[in-house]
């Protein structure tokens, strides 16, 4: 006993020394060894644990000390014995754990640090979890026992819900059919639990409710009336929801929050069922109610102290928990008919919560209210018996708005189709509430959340009239005074004339993962819903943006007046600061507003086009006319009083005016159409002052946000609208003779490239509505050869010479040359590739030179990878685009020159030694072969040995063993396209082969080939890479589902069952967890092959096989996989197998060396 109380004593300090801040790393290490020596002299601390003796010393450790890392540390030895070693754990021994661990909490459980306490509670649950009920009969018993005796009521719902969070969903190291029996064990309890929780909840209310006098009337309570009548059936309903709060002592307000949390957690698993009562229903709204009631709260904390503050907050998180319990209940999507009604008056009482959360009184407007309902709690840190409850709760700060929130858009998106059918439910009230709740919010996150639900909302409402056509017109009456309203507040909210200082909050500079500021966010997701809304009632939602459109567009077109002509240029003659701030709301404004017109053009097409005609000219006119005024004035140039903030604003509205007008072009397509049929002179004004508008734009001395807009929109106007007159249009004239002027100087790199396909397109893409003879062919691709000369002038002089050597360039000034053209031709043909035969033909001649050009620079820069790589994109791009146009000879050229340079030395340099731009160079490579390898006809297979003995023998030898995934994607998908695209490489099938199937087995080729390719593929599931081997598989299964890949005689006989069982290995070792389902149907198709093979031969074979079990465990393993042939049944085994197995493994690593297994 003096030497255990030597060893306790030392330890404590040794301990408390090795978590403290200062203790450098070498200390601790020596520590560990010490604490080791003075436990068990003769082992280290990593094997102390693993003893099963050390339990006793570790009992005496919690019984004697109060230090809490020694606790903790004797306490997961308890942890690692239960979970680990506890087969092999003596009977008595096992018992007197039994024994004494509830002893010890019963004992000590109100002086322990309540982690101490909870770790305690764990290791107990760990023990029912191994024992109940066969060797621990009384573990629930005791429990429940718990709960029922006041004293120790805190103490069993702590255990109740450790049992739920540890037995329901146990972890792996559990048979299957142990995690069954704890389940369904777990159900026999549910309505004896649930029967004791909502006693405790009724309890405590019916305890600390004012029933002794009716309280005066509300001022506010006949505000209610009406709808409360409509949401709640009976008038015992709603009387009994307006009762009083009442005032819960801590203690009290400690014991439900336990009682809610373990409801919470039980809802989470069990099913929907007559256990859930309408009682406790009512109880856990009773309790929610603590979340949204503010005079509870203050009272509470009314007299200023700690204490107080914190028990006001403890109120607010009942409500918190209580929504918990009903979130929980709520999103579960299967929904037993007898459940329904339980479903309705949950919603009805929660609607009730809702109306009460946003009904404006004398004392409180809605937004206020909500303010204080969701602040989030901070503990104070004076020590008090609910300071130390509090700080048991988790630590994440909670928010009551957040909860209902949850609530709300569960209802819609699970629960409101059901729901809307009862006539009970006023589904309009509703949205009323929403519509406040929404608009009030406290912070931009919960606005967020509440457009989500709104968002949600729409969907269904577009979803439910598209399936009921005939009923359009009654539900839109029925919802559109409600979606108007929210039209014109979401409007609002987006203006800062009606909204500046919550808009001034939001940060418009940081981006986040989807790279959008908070502030693009914010408009994004408000003119989501505005285009919604715009869907169902578009001449309402046209009536109203457009004239808030307009007020501030007469504020942006009457600017031109207050320009004045100063030394420097031309000035904004705008300085007063109250002018210059409301300039800068009305600018912003105008930006979104811009934005919005823009987002709703796709509502103006197709069907609808000549109904809404009207209106879609009158937005396209007044855009053209706002993007030339601004080009013409040149606003962006002007000098401002505040040039940090205007005139960011005068470019911004510009270059919306020009992305909005830019979202019209697929309409203005369309009356292209209709004007080639009218010859109207109104569309040919429109494309012309529109291109007045851009061209000037078109400009070095322009900023890159407004240069890219214009080009972005002539692009559009070249591609989508494609007007026979535009290129005779003198501003689009003006711009070719830009381009092609070699004393120009170059556009920035992505507007050089959106210029060069705009006038690409312009002369290379069939004007609509026009037939073949009448499309002036000849004179544009004159014209078009002409252009592409000009582009690649530089580029086709630094062709090799031998006649007339020129000087030779500086490296660095070549490779701009070629980066510079390259990207400009590729992005050519990138756009012309899914056009018509005759854009494609009259492309390639004029490229062909610079074609030709790059294959013969290729072996001069092979070494240079950064060039290799620009000119492999451009062959990748002409082989997808224009490979039929290059010719069968020019193709087999360049792709010999291909497979010479790419020796094995070259591909290992480009890999091993180029970093990431020389793994790009071999991808790109490797793409072009898989374009190669997809060509249909016999023009390209006499390259295939090649390919295949190229990936095989020299790049795969050099990745295969490599842990990083480059190439690897891209070699794997060109062997799946060879196998996919050229089968009867592979197979002969013949006629008779076909007829007769199942007797002829088809002709096999090329057989040392095929067995490599699949070997690779069997080695890639080896690798850890879990996207390679999702890829992977899922072209093996595709290669089955086309080919019958598993069926084939060489597969089904030498790799089929090799394949099975790396797959389930896989599943064992837990590798690639995330894949479970697609390893599981990919074992299942194998085996379906040959399922009297897989059960007769593999399976035994496999479990023969496994290590780490025994004879009579692999026999119970094989007779539990049952002979089942259905796909889900077959996976189903599976999954137990795997998981069987490694309990298995898991229990025989825990015995001790020598046990005798029977």
């Amino acid at each position: 006993m003096a030497s255990e109380e030597a060893s306790l004593r030392a330890l404590e300090s040794l301990m408390t020394e090795f978590f403290h801040d200062c203790t450098t790393n070498e200390r601790k290490r020596e520590i560990a060894f010490f604490c080791c020596y003075l436990t068990f002299p003769e082992e280290l601390l990593d094997n102390f644990a693993q003893q099963i003796g050390a339990w006793r010393l570790c009992l005496y450790f919690l019984s004697s000390t109060r230090n809490d890392y020694v606790m903790m540390y004797s306490l997961t030895v308890f942890e690692n014995l239960i979970n680990k070693m506890w087969l092999g754990v003596p009977s008595q021994d096992k018992m007197e754990i039994r024994s004494c661990l509830p002893k010890l909490l019963l004992a000590h459980h109100k002086t322990l640090p309540y982690f101490i306490r909870n770790k305690l509670c764990k290791v107990i649950v760990d023990i029912g979890r191994q024992d109940w009920p066969m060797f621990y009969h009384d573990f629930f018993t005791n429990i429940l026992q718990l709960i029922q005796s006041p004293v120790t009521t805190p103490l069993g719902l702590i255990m109740l819900k450790t049992t739920s969070e540890e037995l329901a969903c146990p972890r792996e190291d559990l048979s299957v059919a142990r995690k069954e029996e704890l389940r369904k064990l777990l159900l026999d309890q549910v309505q004896t639990v649930l029967g004791l929780l909502t006693g405790i909840l009724e309890t405590v209310w019916d305890k600390h409710s004012v029933t002794a006098a009716t309280p005066p009337p509300s001022p506010t309570s006949g505000e209610s009336g009406d709808l409360l009548s409509n949401l709640l059936q009976s008038p015992s309903s709603a009387k009994l929801l307006n009762q009083p709060i009442p005032i819960l002592d801590a203690e009290s307000e400690y014991i439900c929050s336990l009682a809610l949390e373990c409801l919470a957690h039980l809802f989470s698993w069990i099913p929907l069922s007559a256990s859930i009562t309408p009682s406790l229903l009512t109880t856990i709204f009773h309790f929610a109610r603590f979340g949204c009631d503010i005079r509870a709260r203050k009272m509470a904390s009314v007299n200023g102290s700690s204490q107080n503050c914190v028990l006001g907050q403890e109120r607010g998180r009942l409500g918190v928990l209580a929504m918990s319990c009903i979130n929980e209940l709520m999103s579960k999507n299967c929904v037993p008919m007898e459940f329904e009604e339980y479903l309705l008056r949950m919603f009805q009482q929660t609607f009730y919560l809702l109306q009460k959360i946003t009904k404006d009184n004398n004392a409180h407007t809605v937004k206020s209210r909500l303010e204080e309902l969701d602040e989030r709690s901070e503990v104070a840190q004076e020590p008090s018996l609910l300071l130390v409850r509090s700080q048991e709760r988790e630590r994440r700060p909670w928010s009551y708005i957040e909860k209902f929130t949850d609530f709300l858009r569960l209802f819609v998106s699970v629960h409101l189709r059901r729901i809307e059918s009862y006539s009970q439910f006023p589904v309009v009230e509703f949205l009323t509430l929403l519509f406040k709740y929404t608009f009030h919010q406290p912070t931009h996150e919960g606005y967020f959340s509440c457009l989500d639900i709104w968002t949600l909302f729409l969907d269904y409402l577009t979803s439910k009239i598209k399936s009921r056509l005939g009923d359009k017109e009654a539900v839109l009456n029925r919802y559109e005074d409600a979606l108007v309203l929210l039209l014109t507040e979401v409007l609002n909210r987006i203006q800062f004339r009606y909204n500046q200082a919550q808009l001034e909050e939001l940060d418009d500079e940081t981006l986040d993962d989807d790279q959008q500021t908070e502030w693009q966010r914010y408009l994004r997701q408000s003119l989501e819903v505005v285009a919604k809304v715009m869907e169902l009632l578009p001449t309402h939602a046209f009536s109203t943006l457009f004239p808030v459109l307009q007020d501030n567009l007469e504020v942006y077109l009457g600017l031109q007046q207050f320009i004045v002509t100063s030394g420097s240029g031309h000035r904004l003659n705008i300085t007063a600061e109250n002018d210059c701030r409301r300039l800068h709301c009305s600018l912003r404004d105008l930006s979104s507003l811009l934005q919005a017109v823009g987002r709703l053009a796709e509502y103006f097409i197709g069907d609808v086009f000549a109904a809404r005609f009207s209106d879609a000219l009158t937005v396209v006119e007044r855009l053209v006319k706002v993007t030339l005024y601004g080009s013409q004035i040149k606003l962006y140039n002007i000098e401002t009083a505040v040039p940090s903030v205007l005139k960011p604003d005068l470019i911004d509205v510009h270059a919306q005016s020009l992305a909005a007008l830019q979202a019209y072009s697929h309409w203005l397509a369309q009356y292209c159409s209709e004007a080639h049929r009218q010859n109207t002179q109104q569309f040919v004004t429109l494309i012309s002052t529109t291109m007045d508008a851009v061209t000037p734009l078109i400009s070095t001395k322009v900023q890159d946000k407004l240069l890219l807009s214009a080009c972005h929109l002539l692009v559009s106007l070249a591609t989508t609208v494609r007007p026979v007159f535009l290129i005779s249009i003198p501003a689009v004239q003006k711009v070719f003779n830009r381009i092609t002027d070699a004393s120009a100087q170059r556009l920035v790199d992505k507007a050089q490239v959106l210029v060069c396909r705009a006038l690409s397109n312009i002369l290379l893409l069939p004007w609509p509505n026009l037939p073949e003879n009448e499309q002036q062919w000849p004179v544009r691709s004159i014209n078009h050869a002409s252009l592409i000369s000009a582009l690649s002038r530089d580029y086709r002089n630094l062709k090799p010479n031998a006649v007339a050597p020129q000087r030779k360039m500086p490296l660095d000034d070549t490779k701009v040359i070629i980066h510079q053209t390259l990207s400009v031709l590729e992005d050519i043909v990138e756009n012309i590739s899914g056009e018509s035969t005759k854009s494609r033909q009259i492309c390639y001649q004029s490229l062909q030179e610079s074609v030709q050009v790059s294959l013969a620079l290729f072996p001069a820069f092979i070494h240079q990878s950064d060039v290799t790589d620009e000119m492999l994109s451009f062959f990748l791009t002409l082989f997808r685009g224009l490979r039929v146009q290059m010719g069968v000879p020019f193709t087999e050229q360049i792709i010999q020159t291909f497979l010479n340079m790419f020796t094995r030395e070259q591909l290992a340099e480009s890999i091993l030694h180029e970093g990431s731009t020389g793994c790009r160079v071999v991808e790109k490579f490797l793409k072009i072969l898989q374009v190669v390898v997809q060509e249909p006809g016999q023009v390209f297979k006499p390259f295939l040995p090649s390919i295949i003995s190229l990936c095989m023998e020299q790049v795969y030898p050099i990745i295969a063993e490599r842990p990083s995934p480059d190439v690897k994607a891209e070699l794997f998908e060109l062997l799946f396209r060879t196998l996919h695209h050229n089968w009867r490489y592979f197979f002969k099938s013949t006629v008779l082969a076909s007829v007769q199937r199942g007797i002829a087995e088809e002709q096999m080729e090329n057989e040392p080939q095929f067995s490599a390719i699949m070997q690779a593929f069997g080695q890639s599931f080896l690798q850890p890479d879990i996207h390679l081997f999702k890829q992977n598989l899922f072209y093996l299964e595709t290669l089955n589902t086309k080919q019958k890949l598993y069926h084939k005689k060489i597969f089904r006989t030498a790799m089929l069952f090799q394949f099975v069982n790396v797959l389930l290995q896989v599943l064992v070792h837990k590798s690639h967890d995330l894949l479970q389902e697609e390893i599981g149907i990919a074992i299942y198709n194998m085996a379906s092959v040959d399922f009297d093979g897989f059960f007769a031969a593999f399976l035994p074979e496999f479990l023969t096989s496994c290590d780490g079990v025994d004879a009579n465990q692999k026999n119970v393993l094989g007779r539990n996989f049952k002979m089942d042939r259905d796909l889900p049944s077959f996976t189903q085994n599976v999954h137990r197998l795997v998981n069987d197995l490694r309990y298995y493994r898991l229990c025989n690593d825990s015995l001790p060396p020598g046990t005798v297994k029977l």
